[in-house]
């Protein structure tokens, strides 16, 4: 017996660990070495790669891809559609595999917005807020708003998302 919800159209590999409390919505996948924390939420067509960490408490909205290289700490909100990459200069023919992979973290009560695109090889700050939309490009430091194409700083929020002034 388990101690998380994983729904039936969902597909968990071999090697997966899934934190108490955690629940998985339908048409997810969870690949083999992958790490997910408890009291997690993936919501439908999550597909969590090979390797990636995920700590306790994050919430993870529909149709987001996490791949291997991609690590979010404890409360990390991922709104719907939003994309993580993890190959700076992808080719289909010419594939560079693991080795090839930046790292990109998500540090600590983050939130990325809907349809938001994080580059790899980047740091998302704690309790920094990226906007929808936005496409981070660079590090994001803790408690920044950031917004636009490439996302630029435009304000600063706290633990709860307030927006304030710099």
């Amino acid at each position: 017996m388990t101690d998380y919800y994983v729904h039936e159209s969902s597909y968990i590999d071999e090697d997966v660990e899934i934190g108490a409390g955690t629940k998985v919505w339908y048409f997810c996948h969870i690949q083999r070495g992958a790490r997910i924390g408890k009291g997690c939420s993936l919501g439908q067509n999550v597909n969590v790669s090979n390797n990636v960490l995920i700590g306790d408490a994050c919430k993870i909205q529909n149709n987001v891809s996490l791949y291997e290289g991609v690590e979010l700490e404890d409360g990390v909100f991922c709104g719907p559609s939003c994309v993580f990459t993890n190959d700076l200069t992808p080719r289909a023919r010419y594939p560079k595999g693991k080795a090839g992979y930046k790292r990109t973290l998500v540090k600590e009560g983050a939130s990325i917005g809907a349809n938001a695109t994080i580059v790899c090889g980047h740091t998302v700050g704690r309790y920094a807020m990226v906007a929808a939309g936005a496409v981070v490009t660079k590090d994001v430091p803790d408690y920044a708003l950031v917004a636009g194409v490439p996302a630029k700083v435009i304000g600063r929020v706290d633990e709860k998302g307030n927006r304030y002034e710099i």
